[in-house]
This record gives structure tokens, C-alpha cells and sequence, in this order.
């Protein structure tokens, strides 16, 4: 790693909007090859601060140096020009285009008067394969798993040659096996000279993949300092300030009646597919139930199933006793069931509306908020001060819109609303992801408050140590089915990871004591 010029300086970066300073006199220094992390609270002014270095934002005052050479990068082709490329946390690709189409987007290479698709595609396969992306040049995004349009965003970046390369939350959506494989990838191209910078608040992550990092906290750059030799808590502990706890304490479950009763439901995909086939489940009053499982075996559908966003083929779901299958969504919401999304933008916010407006969104129709059909503004902006007073939602005010916000704020945002209802079930669909590590703390106390209240939750997350840390039982699903139920204090990540392979709960603790045995 070279540590003459740095590749990338920023000085004193000030960014303000209005009063509210997003970066507050940041200094960052990257050098070449190195991959450099910033971490920091959801919004800290990560995504502010490399908004700037890519163009989108002007900063308030303070320079940016590339090379050693002082630069203005005002605007996002300035930036392309100066080799600096981002991957954004969410995804800009045009659903209706290939994935050929939407990387070469605004860069397109012709052949007399028609777009040469074919030489696009066949570099875009061979940048695929060299860095294990596994990604079809010709599939459509719409028709692309998340985590694979997650690649074709790398793959742009990769594909524009540039030798910056900002990766902002990169693994939000990838399943563990695509995680580590995302990380040899960051070493692969730093070993290459490219210089990255990750943003993220995942410690383990930062542990694996980075050789320096800057804390960023409220705006300020904290410090910066060698990644090697420091532990998780430590990085926690100066991200948020205080002493961070990773492990909720909580008490035995309670339980009391069933309250969420799926029996033999089935559920198809986009395609026709039975993605959920078969599957039966109880949520007791007083417990949490988490579903285990890798990417794409039919969580999203199940989840949809039972809060009526996608049509249930066979089976029923039954609330306290009340059949709620195929149900309209407003009429479950209103029968007691709280939904935290698993896709917050498509299915939790309207990001052009305001904070205060989409914590609303439940009860706008209700008294107070609503009188004689008339929206009470006033009512509505007390509801929001209190939530986000309540659960530390940061933004520069109730009145901004959603989508200017941070993903983990948004994220936050829906969990208040949600949570905010007395509901008898509460389902949370990755309730933490994109949250850093003081809001997962948070809301996990949150959703076991809820528990401890006699509510039902159902949880489906793909990271095992949230299923662990808060579920009193376990579900774990392969191919839309359950192949094994246990309880969170009986079981560990090895058991659980050989369940979500399919495997027998039998054949996996055959499995694992052969293994201790030898």
C-alpha cells in the first residue's frame, strides 16, 4: 500500500442544509490501494460526505484533492471523469432494461448507427466471471434477485473503469456466502491499485475487509487509526459514544394464546411457482418466532401472504381466530397486525411525501389526525415529533421528505409507525438492515418490549445472530418449506446453517456431533 500522495484528500468538508450541518468540518485522507472504511451512526454524514466526492452535492466550504491535485467535482460526469465510481445503497437501475442496458447506460458503445450491445455484453460477462459477480448480461433487472442487482451495481462501477471506487452499504442485501465473496472481491481490486472507500456500520465487516478506518459521529470526523488489532466493541463503542451492549438480555417467554395460526399455505412467485408450498406455523401471545433462512426461499412471499400484499393459492392464515386469508392489506393492518417491511421503499414509505406524512400513513383516517375527512397538520406534526423523539429518528426536520433521509433513518422511521400501534402480531421483515449497531440494540429492546407485553412477533432476518439474539423459537425454511423448529437456547449458528441447506434436524445434529466426535 502505497503512503506517499493520497489518492483521495478532503479538507475541512462543511455541508449545511439550512441550520442543520450534515458534515461538520470533515477531514478524510485515502491512499492507493487501500480500502478505507467509514463508519459511523445512521445519519452520521457518510453518505453526505461521498455524495460530495461523487458530484451529487456541492459542498458549503472546504476542498477536495485528487492525486494531490486540488478539484472541483461538480457534478456526477465530473467525478466519472476524475475515475471515481459509487455503488449506491439503493439501487439506480431501470427495472424494464437488461442488465447490459442499464450498465452501459449513458456510456453507450454503437456500431455504425445501433447500439452495440453485443461487445457490451460479452466485456460485462468477462468482468462477471473474473470477479465472481455471476451475473447474465441478457436477464432483465425486473426479473434479477436483489442481491443480483446489488452485482450489476458493481458491475457498472468495474465496467467504467474507474479507480475510485465508493461502495455505500454494500452488503445490505447479500446473504452471508455473497458477503464474503463481496470482501475478496474489495481485496482483488485493492490488490489491483484501486482505492476504495466502504461505507458501512457493520464491524465484523470493517474487521474482515478494511486496512484503515475513519469514525464519523454527528456530523464530525472522530478519528482515524489501523483496523488491525481492534475489536468490534471497541469500533461500537466509538461509533455511538457510549458503551454499546451486542447481546439483548431478556427474560423466559410467557406465552399465552395463539395468536398467528398458518396452516398448509401456499404461495406462489412473480413466475407462477409455488414459492411458499405446505408451510404451517404458530406465533403465541408472549413469544418471538424467528424464520431462519438463505435469500429466496420464499420469505418475501410468506410475508407478503399473510399481510395480503400477494394472493395465497391453498392454505389459511387465521389472526386470534379470525380468517384473514387473501384479505385486502388495510383490512389486516386494521384486524391487528403491525408490518415492518422487508423492502422499506416499496412497501413502507412514499418517499416523496414528508416524514410526518408517512408516519401517518397508518392512521391518517383516524381521529385525531383526521376530522370530518379533514387532515389535522397539527395533530399529524405531534404524532412525528413524538416518534421521532422516541426512537431517534434523525433528520433535519418532520417537514423533509422521505427520501431525502438515510436508509437507516428511514428504516427507523417504520419501525416508530409500526410499532407505535397497539398490534397483537407484529411481523418484522429484516427489521435492522441498514441500521447501525446502537439502533439494532434499539430496536431489538423494542421488539422484545413488544413480547414482553403479550404481543405476538414473527421475525425474518438473514442474519442468524439477530435470529438468535432475539427469537424464543426458530422456523427454518428451505425451498418455501419448514425443515425443523427449535428452540433459540438449544440451538447455534452451525446447526442452523445446515437446517437452512435442507438438511433433517436429525441428519444436522447427526452431522455436527460426528464432526465434535472427530
Amino acid at each position: 500500500m502505497t503512503e506517499s500522495t493520497p489518492v483521495i484528500e478532503m479538507r475541512h468538508i462543511v455541508k449545511k442544509f439550512g441550520d442543520f450541518a450534515a458534515n461538520d468540518d470533515i477531514n478524510l485522507q485515502v491512499q492507493q490501494g487501500e480500502i478505507h472504511a467509514l463508519l459511523g451512526e445512521n445519519g452520521a454524514g457518510k453518505s453526505t460526505l461521498m455524495n460530495i466526492l461523487t458530484g451529487l452535492l456541492q459542498p458549503t466550504s472546504g476542498d477536495i484533492l485528487i492525486n494531490g491535485k486540488a478539484v472541483q467535482v461538480d457534478s456526477p460526469s465530473k467525478s466519472d471523469a476524475l475515475g471515481i465510481g459509487m455503488v449506491h445503497q439503493h439501487f439506480m437501475l431501470i427495472d424494464a432494461f437488461t442488465v447490459t442496458e442499464n450498465i452501459i447506460l449513458g456510456s453507450e458503445v454503437t456500431k455504425g448507427l445501433s447500439l452495440d450491445t453485443k461487445t457490451a455484453a460479452s466485456k460485462i460477462q468477462q468482468l462477471s466471471e473474473r470477479y465472481g459477480l455471476q451475473v447474465d448480461p441478457y436477464a432483465k433487472i425486473s426479473d434479477i434477485s436483489v442481491g443480483q442487482q446489488q452485482r450489476v451495481e458493481i458491475l457498472k462501477t468495474l465496467y467504467r473503469g474507474a479507480d475510485i471506487l465508493i461502495f455505500d452499504e454494500p452488503t445490505a442485501v447479500l446473504t452471508p456466502q455473497e458477503i464474503d465473496e463481496l470482501i475478496t472481491i474489495l481485496h482483488n481490486l485493492a490488490k489491483e491499485g484501486k482505492s476504495i472507500v466502504l461505507i458501512t456500520h457493520k464491524l465484523d465487516e470493517i474487521r474482515a475487509a478494511a486496512d484503515t478506518v475513519t469514525v464519523i459521529r454527528s456530523g464530525k470526523s472522530i478519528d482515524t487509526f489501523p483496523v488491525a488489532g481492534v475489536s468490534s466493541q471497541a469500533l461500537a463503542d466509538l461509533m455511538v459514544g457510549r458503551e454499546v451492549s451486542f447481546k439483548t438480555e431478556k427474560t423466559d417467554a410467557v406465552t399465552g394464546d395463539t395468536i398467528l395460526n398458518i396452516k398448509n399455505l401456499e404461495v406462489q412467485d412473480s413466475r407462477g411457482i409455488a414459492a411458499v408450498k405446505d408451510f404451517s406455523l404458530t406465533v403465541k401471545a408472549g413469544e418471538i418466532v424467528g424464520i431462519a433462512g438463505i435469500d429466496g426461499n420464499g420469505q418475501t412471499q410468506l410475508i407478503q401472504g399473510i399481510t395480503g400484499l400477494t394472493k395465497i393459492q391453498a392454505g389459511s392464515v387465521v389472526l386470534q381466530g379470525k380468517d384473514i386469508t387473501n384479505k385486502k392489506p388495510r383490512q389486516i393492518t386494521e384486524a391487528g397486525v403491525g408490518h415492518i417491511p422487508e423492502d422499506r421503499l416499496r412497501f413502507g414509505m412514499e418517499i416523496d411525501m414528508t416524514l410526518s406524512e408517512n408516519l401517518a400513513l397508518q392512521t391518517y383516517y383516524k381521529s385525531p389526525i383526521s376530522k370530518g375527512g379533514v387532515l389535522q397538520q397539527a395533530e399529524m406534526d405531534k404524532l412525528a415529533n413524538k416518534l421521532v423523539s422516541e426512537f431517534d429518528v434523525r433528520a433535519a426536520g418532520i417537514d423533509v421528505l422521505a427520501g431525502s433521509m438515510s436508509g437507516g433513518n428511514q428504516q427507523k422511521a417504520v419501525i416508530a409507525r409500526e410499532l407505535n400501534r397497539d398490534n397483537e402480531l407484529v411481523i418484522a421483515a429484516q427489521p435492522t438492515r441498514g441500521l447501525d449497531v446502537g439502533a439494532i440494540e434499539y430496536i431489538h429492546h423494542r421488539l422484545i418490549k413488544q413480547r414482553d407485553a403479550g404481543k405476538a412477533v414473527l421475525v425474518v432476518s438473514f442474519e442468524l445472530d439477530e435470529i438468535l439474539n432475539l427469537s424464543d423459537r426458530i422456523a427454518v425454511i428451505n425451498a418455501g418449506q419448514i425443515v425443523g423448529i427449535v428452540n433459540a437456547k438449544d440451538t447455534n449458528k452451525q446447526e442452523l446453517g445446515l437446517l437452512m441447506t435442507g438438511m433433517s434436524l436429525a441428519d444436522a445434529r447427526a452431522a455436527l456431533k460426528e464432526e465434535v466426535d472427530a
